[in-house]
């Protein structure tokens, strides 16, 4: 097939799932600008470092793919091992930045590597053995649906227990990510196991199917929780009167993208400040760090920010 075909076939199904889950993300979106920076990680250097990895685990092991066994060994132990430890790296950089606050953040960060992965991985594969239209359309169903995908959710679970260990305690901050990277270890291997012989095949897909089920299930239940993290930190400023009572049911749904009550503009600056005051709060209530007094000065700037809009809002109902 063309390489332009092998090209457009890996680029788009990758990008649409990133911008998927990107969008999940309701409450507080990461920037997108960040977003690229992980896909074209998983894309480029992890990629890259894959493969030295693999090839050093090669000449360590002696095992270098010469003989059918040597293949599948390769294929079964060393690319689970190579592949998400490059993947990963970029996220034990990410965990530390303002940007990365919760269990939802880690999913996008890590899904977007795991995807840029998985496009660059499919292209490769798709000019390699794609010698016919038959089998070049298989590659593309099987590794578009459920091959990329597997990158994305063995990814973006090791980046949600990130967000967990983030603000948690000692223990679970060293030991957690460390069980996340061996499970995403895991769901690689298995998944390789079940595909590289024709009698586990089925195997495969049906832990796929699973697999993907299960994550879309995690996803929404951190999004959830963030809800749940709003409407609950929001209630302290609705007591300081900070926020006005019937705004409080309106920032946590989606009330707040109707129009008419406030102009559009200011709509989305007052939403926006709310929630990012919202995490701030919850932030500052669970670090014993330096950062401490940075969450304090931010959750003063977003109360000011917020009062200001509605006195704003009063004056110019009273001049109309």
């Amino acid at each position: 097939m063309p390489i332009t075909a092998s090209l457009s076939a890996a680029i788009l199904p990758m990008t649409l799932y990133v911008f998927l889950i990107w969008r999940m993300d309701k409450y507080e979106p990461e920037p997108i600008k960040f977003v690229i920076l992980h896909f074209l990680w998983g894309a480029v250097g992890a990629i890259i470092l894959s493969v030295a990895g693999s090839a050093l685990l090669g000449i360590a092991t002696g095992i270098n793919g010469h003989t059918e066994t040597e293949n599948t060994i390769q294929t079964i132990f060393f690319a689970p091992f190579a592949e998400e430890v490059a993947k990963g790296l970029l996220l034990l950089w990410t965990v530390n930045s303002k940007k990365f606050d919760n269990i939802t953040d880690g999913i996008v960060y890590g899904t977007a590597i795991g995807f840029g992965f998985g496009m660059t991985e499919n292209f490769l594969y798709f000019v390699t053995y794609g010698d016919s239209a038959a089998s070049w359309f298989y590659l593309v169903i099987v590794r578009s649906l459920f091959s990329a995908v597997m990158h994305g959710i063995s990814t973006g679970t090791f980046g949600a227990v990130l967000g967990i260990a983030k603000y948690s305690n000692s223990f679970v901050r060293i030991f957690f990510p460390v069980f996340a990277l061996i499970f995403s270890m895991f769901i690689h291997f298995f998944w390789n196991a079940a595909v590289i012989f024709n009698g586990t095949y089925f195997y495969g897909f049906v832990f796929m199917i699973v697999l993907i089920t299960l994550f879309i299930g995690v996803i929404k239940l951190s999004i959830f929780n963030e809800k749940k993290i709003i409407e609950r930190e929001l209630a302290e400023e609705v007591e300081l009167g900070i926020i006005p009572q019937n705004y409080l049911p309106i920032i946590s749904t989606r009330l707040r993208l109707r129009k008419g009550w406030m102009d559009e503009q200011t709509r989305k600056i007052y939403f926006r400040t709310a929630i990012h005051l919202a995490f701030s709060k919850m932030k500052y209530k669970k670090v014993n760090t330096s950062r401490k007094q940075f969450y304090y000065n931010e959750i003063v700037q977003y109360r000011i920010a917020l009062k200001n809009i509605i006195e704003n809002q009063i004056q110019e109902v009273g001049i109309n």
